[in-house]
């Protein structure tokens, strides 16, 4: 419950402050959000699996933002930004789709 309460306060925050993405993040924030809702997937299948370990969440939560995060840097100072980018977003397409198709799995047994 309290997870469900705290994404409600930080959606109302966002709706009702509207804060501005200073521009050297703008880069990294779609790349961000994507390696979180990963963690966040794979969270959801491991408590339907009985697996669920929170510090592993954390660790998997951090760990794909930042190097996800590098990644993007890393393309944006060789000046292949928008293809690492891409490989990014589709490596962490395909693992958010596995683990959305295993939750399916198991909600709706199909």
């Amino acid at each position: 419950m309290i997870p469900f309460v705290g994404l409600l306060i930080g959606i109302a925050v966002g709706v009702f402050l509207q804060p501005d993405v200073p521009l050297w993040l703008q880069p990294y924030l779609p790349i961000a959000v994507i390696a979180a809702l990963d963690a966040v997937f794979g969270a959801v299948r491991a408590v339907l699996d009985g697996i669920f370990n929170d510090k592993v969440f954390v660790v998997s939560f951090l760990s794909n933002v930042v190097v996800a995060a590098f990644i993007v840097f890393l393309g944006d100072k060789l000046g292949v930004g928008s293809q690492l980018s891409t490989g990014v977003v589709v490596v962490l397409g395909v693992r958010i789709f596995s683990n959305v198709a295993s939750i399916r799995r198991h909600l709706f047994r199909a």
